[in-house]
Formats: structure tokens, sequence, C-alpha cells
């Protein structure tokens, strides 16, 4: 039986293929053991991850090259290993073999929905963000020095992180958890006028906004997404699999 051949995905250019591999190394950093669903059809490629801790999916897009240097079906759509893709990626080609499939983890099949998405107000710039994730981090790091050494235990420092990062933003519902996120990613950095939007999924808005579409929140920036639930975040969740 003939092995089935690689599939391959060829990039718009090396800048496209530099920046997913960031963006990777950034998911593998936090886990080694990461996996990515990927999506992609016609000239986009839509790269799903969980960074651990954070309960977001971070969401990167990449475009892509001409439809026909794709793949032999054109479209996609399979749950891999972060670790492999980014291995696979040959930067200065702008292509990358797409890795065998894996089990995906449970919230692979719970991803946010393609269009819906409507703006909205209160979410304050990209200084008052980082300003915001790092007070909360501050804060963190003062509590946990505060503790007597019989209660700096993991559970009591979760508490308090999920204390602090489960609080909002401004007068928004994205928790500081997204934010930190998006931080943490490299998706909070100084916006550059060469920096290509993300595909639209929405109205025309900012380079950094906030969008909601039904029970999901979506902190959307020129360099990646973070997505989340709205309160009760991804884990308890039942869904129907996207």
């Amino acid at each position: 039986m003939t092995a089935p051949r690689p599939q391959l995905l060829h990039f718009a250019d090396s800048g496209e293929a530099a920046d997913l591999a960031a963006f990777l190394g950034r998911l593998v950093h936090y886990d080694r053991a990461a996996a990515v669903r990927l999506q992609a059809g016609g000239d986009a490629l839509a790269v799903f991850g969980r960074p651990p801790s954070f309960d977001v999916l971070a969401i990167r897009t990449a475009r892509l090259a001409a439809p026909s240097g794709l793949l032999v079906s054109g479209v996609l759509d399979v749950t891999v290993s972060a670790g492999e893709l980014l291995e696979s990626l040959d930067e200065p080609a702008g292509t990358a073999v797409v890795p065998t499939a894996v089990t995906g983890p449970p919230w692979a099949g719970v991803l946010p929905p393609r269009s819906g998405w409507r703006q909205v107000p209160g979410l304050p710039g990209l200084d008052a963000m980082r300003a915001a994730v790092g007070a909360a981090v501050a804060e963190f790091r003062a509590r946990d020095e505060a503790l007597p050494p019989q209660h700096r235990t993991r559970s009591e420092r979760d508490r308090i992180g999920s204390e602090i990062w489960s609080r909002t933003l401004g007068d928004t519902e994205l928790p500081l958890r997204a934010v930190h996120a998006a931080q943490s990613l490299g998706f909070l950095r100084l916006i550059r006028t060469a920096v290509p939007q993300q595909p639209a999924t929405g109205p025309a808005a900012e380079p950094v906004a906030l969008l909601a579409a039904g029970s999901w929140l979506r902190l959307r920036t020129p360099y990646g997404s973070i997505a989340t639930r709205r309160r009760t975040g991804l884990g308890p969740l039942t869904v129907t699999p996207a």
C-alpha cells in the first residue's frame, strides 16, 4: 500500500512562516506536548492553540500562496503536534509539512464561530492593557511573597492566581487572563503599519478590538487573537463540536 503523500503548506512569503514559527515556539514553551488545530482553505491558514493555565484559545492566521499550491484537496482541517509542525517549518522557503494527525484534546472541538462577530466598546488602549497585566503580575508576586511558609502551596497560589486573572478589564467582560495570554504570546506588541490585518470575520474596526459572538469574546490584534467564553471559560462546557 502506497503511503499518502505528505501535505505541504506554501506560505505567501517567508515572513508569514517566521511569524507562525514564533507563535508555535511560544506555545511549545508553555507546553512541550501542545497540539494545534489547523484549518485552511483558499489562501488563509488559521492555527488554534490553548496555552495551559490561561484557559483561553489563541488564534494565529497566516497567508498562504495560491490555493493550488496548498494541498491536493485544497482544504485542511486537522489537529497536529505543535512541536512537530514547528520542526517542519522551513522559514527561508516559506513552507511547512503538515504532521500526522493526533487525537485532539477536548478544546480542539470547541472553536469560536467564524462569523457573527460584533465590536463591543470599552477596550482600553495597548499601553493600558499592558499596564493592567503588569499590575496583576506585581500583585500576584506580592501576595505570594506575603504567604506564611505553611500556606505557600500550589493550591493557595492557584487560588490567588484565579482570583486575580478572573477580574475583568476596565468596563469590559474580558478577563485579565485573556490579556495576559495576548501579551505572553506576543500579540500586544507595538503595531507596525506593515503588519497585515487578520482576515475579517466581522465589521471593520480598529487594529486592536474586542469582539463578541454569542457566548464568545475575542481580543483581536494584527498579530493574533485570544478567544474565551464569557464567565465560565472553556473547561466545563458542553457544546457542539466545530
